[in-house]
């Protein structure tokens, strides 16, 4: 996990190599101070030489700014080296989303991969901090104070050595219980956010249906559930610090204790025993090997937290695209043709449920299929396989010829262009929407596109025309002018095959019939597949399909689908009876 994880450190791997130099230099500086105090005292003011004072006050002060330039070096490298290392990881986490599959992303959920990307990168980036400027500190500080306090009484020192396996044990207890309560908390804080957004993008829906009181209380619930982990968490965390003051004054006491009475029995003269400068310097060395202590268990407290952030940064970076590109991929998609060989699939792992049943289909480049079915019967699914959004189960699916497994990636996605019924508009002007198409496209090509998808004259209306600001998620657009849209978007790509997906929903009847005649005539040579649940959107195709529970039950065109498809008869009847009743209204 260390291993995967120090990847990301990458041009800031000199700065994370200073660091350790820079503090243990401050630490040698400060481990050497106690001493000129010592002397300062046993040699300057009990002797009543004030040459002597002078001279080793002046090193203390010169010791004293030694110490804090290096500590301020260390604290500078520490903090560019974090931020990188935190900048590379998310970087890193980012990039591997981003080469997900759908069934990838669908193992982990979306609050989720935000809650890693956020959260778990912070807890990772303040290990990363105090483990390259605490961790180093603590035991040097703790080293070079033992080694020194033995040379002026190794007696006294062993209390020390004593109180060390002391805290040593008690941390070990804590940390070791609190572990498992800080992994609950953060798989509750995935639910939490998952709430958030749920709630934020369907704020209408609750608006609408007054569901406020429901959401807040399912969002308490669950917000009440980090609250009691996280107490039980804390009051086992905080128990480090009594355990710490105990071991630090108990220490203290005993020092002062016996070098009282050392210094007693000595008469105070360095010369016969122990001095009052060098109990002193004890006492100090006492409190840095305890604060040194204290700051291994903060490391220690950092370390229990984000090792579960750390774990799960990791299974995401291990996580890998079960759609990858063959050893000889193939960067030439030649025509829009597409079959379908005995095709099988299911979005389990084991294929016990299959979704897509033995399906059987041949498109020639350049045709037009209508796509019919009731909710549920795998229309959507059917249309993903084609740019490998997912992979088949069983059977192949070529374009051009070729099966999609053998294609470039990019270069197959580049040849289809998929409209959803909910697709996506980010924020930034229509212009900046169009040219997720194709960023090179000019003015000309985006007003061309929208004509087709019947999008220029709504954009006209809007006082900044092409330049109009899209909100997040296309908020200040309409579902049919979004749709549109997208369409052109779509068609800025200019790819060899088209897939609307139920992409015309929420136009109305003369603009889906516009925007399918404006496809026909402008673009021939490309394959359209058009998903509907209207017969009208599909009723001139060159054939339609029929399908119901993950089956293709006909193809044909529309007339003879009426003689020989009880399901799509059933289709137009009802849907010629509503439309005939809307017009009695």
């Amino acid at each position: 996990m260390i291993k995967k994880l120090a990847r990301s450190i990458r041009q800031y791997k000199k700065a994370t190599l200073l660091i350790p130099l820079f503090v243990t230099l401050e630490v040698i500086v400060e481990v050497i101070i106690p001493i000129l105090m010592a002397k300062l005292i046993d040699y300057g003011i009990d002797a009543g030489d004030m040459n002597y004072v002078l001279k080793m006050g002046a090193a203390l002060f010169i010791a004293a700014l030694i110490s804090l330039l290096f500590g301020i070096l260390a604290g500078r490298t520490s903090a560019v080296a974090s931020a990188g290392f935190a900048q590379n990881l998310r970087r890193d986490i980012f990039y591997n989303v981003q080469h997900f599959s759908f069934s990838n992303i669908d193992k982990f959920s979306t609050a989720s991969i935000i809650t890693r990307l956020t959260t778990d990168v912070t807890n990772v980036q303040n290990s990363f901090q105090m483990l390259t400027r605490m961790a180093m500190r603590s035991p040097v500080m703790l080293v070079f104070s033992l080694i020194v306090s033995f040379s002026i009484d190794p007696q006294l020192s062993l209390i020390f050595l004593v109180s060390i396996p002391i805290l040593g044990v008690g941390l070990w207890l804590i940390m070791s219980n609190a572990h498992p309560v800080f992994e609950r908390v953060f798989k509750t804080y995935d639910k939490l956010n998952n709430v958030v957004q749920e709630n934020l993008r369907g704020m209408r829906v609750v608006k609408s249906f007054v569901r406020e009181d429901y959401e807040n209380d399912k969002f308490m619930d669950i917000s009440n559930r980090i609250f009691k982990d996280f107490t039980k968490a804390e009051r086992l965390v905080a128990m480090v610090m009594p355990l710490m003051q105990f071991c630090m004054y108990a220490c203290i006491l005993l020092v002062s204790w016996f070098g009282a009475r050392a210094i007693v029995a000595s008469g105070g003269n360095p010369v016969n025993g122990l001095s009052t400068g060098e109990l002193l310097s004890l006492i100090t060395y006492a409190t840095q090997i305890l604060i040194s202590l204290m700051m291994l268990s903060m490391v220690f407290v950092m370390l229990t937290i984000s090792r579960a952030s750390a774990e799960r940064i990791v299974e995401i970076l291990d996580e890998e695209s079960n759609l990858r590109n063959g050893l000889q991929p193939i960067f030439n998609l030649k025509d829009g043709e597409i079959r379908f060989e005995n095709v099988n699939f299911s979005y389990g792992k084991q294929g016990d449920k299959l979704v897509l049943d033995q399906i059987n289909l041949t498109i020639k480049s350049g045709e037009t299929i209508g796509v019919l079915g009731g909710t549920g019967s795998s229309k959507s699914t059917l249309v993903s396989l084609i740019p490998r959004l997912y992979d088949v189960t069983q059977g192949k699916v070529t374009v051009g010829g070729v099966d999609v497994r053998d294609y470039d990636i990019e270069t197959l996605r580049n040849g289809v262009a998929m409209v959803l019924q909910k697709n996506e508009l980010f924020s930034g002007t229509i212009k900046d929407n169009l040219r997720w198409g194709n960023e090179l496209a000019t003015e000309e090509e985006m007003i061309h596109a929208c004509k087709l998808a019947q999008a220029h004259d709504f954009i006209e209306s809007f006082p900044e025309k092409y330049d109009t600001l899209i909100e997040q998620g296309g908020t200040n657009v309409s579902g049919g002018q979004k749709q549109r849209l997208c369409i052109a978007r779509a068609l800025l790509k200019k790819p060899k095959i088209l897939i609307l997906d139920d992409s015309t929903s929420a136009v109305d009847t003369k603009t889906d019939a516009q925007i399918r005649r404006a496809l026909r005539v402008e673009i021939p040579g490309t394959t359209k597949i058009i998903i509907a649940q209207r017969v009208s959107s599909v009723q001139d195709a060159d054939k339609i399909v029929v399908m119901d529970d993950g089956k293709i039950v006909a193809i044909g065109k529309h007339e003879g689908l009426l003689d020989s498809c009880p399901i799509y008869l059933e289709v137009f009847e009802s849907q010629a009876k509503g439309g005939k009743n809307n017009g009695d209204e």
